[in-house]
């Protein structure tokens, strides 16, 4: 219990720290195997930007002076609770913005999904000279505005609902760590409003099958109780799809790839307790049928307990 206590107050921002990697909020990275103890809180808002001019069709990278540079503005906001030291619940939904620098598109705005998780630490173990913890996530996500899946790159999601189950193992070694993590998600199909498309063959129908993904992780970096910094590279992968074919949209169902590095440093002033800031960055460096993405993100959140201690 005290090993928890001593983290809690870092562990909220660091699940919202990363949002997808092109204009979607995909669903918390889980890459923190920190957990909050029982009967606390984190009430948690995040404001991200994304911006990209160039992309790859398929395996060509390119630009579209018709689009310009395509933007993002997400604000994301949520909870997490500690049901037990080993198991907690959270919930977050983002309201999105995208827009373009040029062209006579518009963009969308509104909310997203509706991003659900619970984090369950299944092994906490000495090892040698530091502590290994493996942790279980299973989340899922559902749509609660009303968008438009069918109008990228500016819609504000795929309008699927998804379940995914991720599994996270951390080593550290007292301020050191590194972790690394897999997950699998699987997306559900979604309604277009068109009665046919074309993909590599003709379509009559408005129902779309998305490709489901993986996601893997690897994190290393710094932990005390004042400050967090740390390393974090991601590769997303759908397993299936195909390209945007030349001078097109892209498709819901295209394939959609993607390795990403940055990095986050967390701070929890002493004169403030509970409260924590942080700000982030990642970069995407090799995509197929995505945007090369650059985001920067800042956020604060506030842990407290919720139940009154026994004097």
């Amino acid at each position: 219990m005290k090993y928890l206590l001593q983290y809690t107050y870092r562990y909220c921002a660091g699940i919202i720290a990363f949002v997808a990697l092109s204009q979607t909020v995909c669903a918390q990275t889980e890459s923190d195997a920190i957990m909050i103890p029982k009967n606390y809180l984190c009430i948690a808002g995040m404001y991200a930007h994304n911006n990209w001019d160039h992309y790859w069709e398929g395996t060509l990278k390119r630009e579209n002076l018709n689009l310009g540079t395509i933007s993002s503005n997400i604000y994301n906001v949520g909870a997490v609770y500690g049901l037990s030291n080993r198991i907690n619940v959270s919930a977050f939904m983002p309201y999105i913005q995208t827009k373009a620098s040029a062209g006579t598109l518009r963009g969308q705005r509104g909310f997203q999904d509706i991003n659900l998780a619970v984090k369950w630490m299944a092994v906490r173990e000495q090892i040698g000279r530091g502590l290994l913890s493996f942790h279980a996530i299973a989340s899922g996500s559902i749509p609660v505005g009303n968008y438009q899946g069918d109008y990228l790159p500016f819609a504000l999601g795929s309008r699927s609902k998804s379940i995914a189950i991720r599994g996270l193992v951390n080593y550290q070694i007292g301020r050191f760590f590194v972790a690394g993590a897999g997950q699998y998600i699987r997306k559900d199909n979604i309604t277009i409003d068109r009665d046919a498309y074309y993909t590599t063959e003709m379509h009559y129908t408005n129902q779309v099958a998305l490709p489901n993904a993986t996601n893997f992780l690897v994190s290393a970096g710094f932990r005390s109780l004042l400050l967090n910094v740390e390393a974090i590279a991601t590769k997303y992968t759908t397993l299936g799809g195909f390209d945007i074919t030349r001078n097109n949209m892209p498709f819901p169902s295209n394939r959609m790839n993607a390795t990403a590095v940055g990095g986050l440093v967390k701070y929890m002033p002493q004169t403030l307790k509970g409260l924590e800031f942080t700000l982030g960055s990642n970069y995407v460096v090799a995509g197929r049928n995505v945007g090369q993405n650059l985001q920067v993100m800042g956020g604060v959140d506030y842990v407290f307990s919720v139940k009154k201690e026994k004097k």
